[in-house]
């Protein structure tokens, strides 16, 4: 851990570099790979591809370790390298990625990403080529001027949901679908305090797919702590002091399983269910702030108090 030893400015300039090279490196050798298994679909290919993958998530873990002084992943709950498994998680910042990348005990994650990444050089083709689903938001008016457009984003979610059965993979959902900010928070007019509205379709169409092979679900929270707001720019600053991930590991029930695109009453309710996930996920990071907040209360109180 680098931030012991060097100076903040010093720590970010290192850590940016191993980020960075670990996206050139891996992302140009997984892109070769994904046009390779284009020409020769053989499943050895697909082996050595996913080696490669994995390469660029302990590249990622090695530039947290060097970065962040105290990293936390806390799992309640087993979790197998050989299982299949639906993660949701709220969505700080792009650094969440590289966070959930790096936890080995996950089999291979995978994301839902939007749609503008896969023109992103080495993260949005990499992406591609590992099979990823690429989201793409339809607004009502581009709805009512094609049509065509409705049901695109179910299609390549089952799409590549069904790619995924043939690797342990961790398919991984940032549920709001758009990373938190104060503004968007309040734009929605967001129930909740620490968290925007869930969006619930990726997930019940990731379950309609693969709900009799996942093992579980891995219900994730991730919290930052760090000099400054913006949380990259911590890392990348030598400021960032705690990443903090905790997950539950909860069973996946018949109910959560239907046809959420066409049976409005199953859609109803897994929209509830989902909300009820994400009340408890906010009450839990209600909880975890207010303890911090006491603890820097209480280290204030001490110093004051000091002869």
């Amino acid at each position: 851990m680098l931030k012991k030893f060097l100076p903040n400015w010093l720590t970010g300039v290192l850590v940016s570099i191993v980020l960075f090279a670990n996206v050139i490196i891996w992302g140009t050798l997984v892109l070769l790979l994904g046009v390779l298994k284009l020409l020769l679909p053989f499943k050895v290919v697909s082996d050595i591809l996913h080696v490669a993958y994995r390469g660029w998530c302990k590249g990622n873990r090695l530039a947290l370790w060097l970065g962040c002084p105290t990293i936390d992943v806390d799992i309640k709950g087993k979790v197998s390298t050989d299982g299949w498994y639906l993660l949701i998680s709220n969505h700080m910042s792009w650094l969440d990625i590289v966070v959930l990348s790096a936890i080995d005990v996950l089999p291979a994650p995978k994301f839902f990403l939007k749609d503008e990444l896969k023109y992103v050089p080495f993260i949005g083709t990499g992406a591609w080529a590992m099979g990823m689903p690429f989201m793409k938001r339809v607004s009502k008016a581009q709805l009512a001027k094609n049509p065509k457009l409705k049901g695109l984003d179910v299609e390549r979610t089952k799409r590549s949901c069904r790619d995924f059965r043939n690797h342990p993979t961790t398919i991984i959902n940032f549920v709001e679908g758009t990373r938190f900010t104060c503004q968007k928070h309040k734009k929605q007019n967001s129930p909740f305090t620490y968290l925007l509205k869930p969006k619930a379709g990726g997930i019940a169409f990731a379950l309609e797919v693969l709900g009799e092979q996942f093992d579980a679900l891995l219900n994730t929270s991730i919290i930052y702590q760090g000099e400054g707001d913006h949380i990259c720019r911590n890392l990348m600053r030598g400021r960032l002091n705690v990443i903090k991930v905790e997950m539950h590991v909860q069973a996946i029930s018949a109910e959560m399983i239907g046809d959420y695109q066409h049976d409005r009453a199953f859609r109803t309710a897994f929209q509830q269910h989902i909300n009820e996930l994400w009340l408890q996920k906010d009450a839990q990071l209600l909880t975890y702030h207010q303890t911090q907040q006491a603890e820097y209360l209480a280290t204030i109180n001490k110093e004051v108090e000091a002869p």
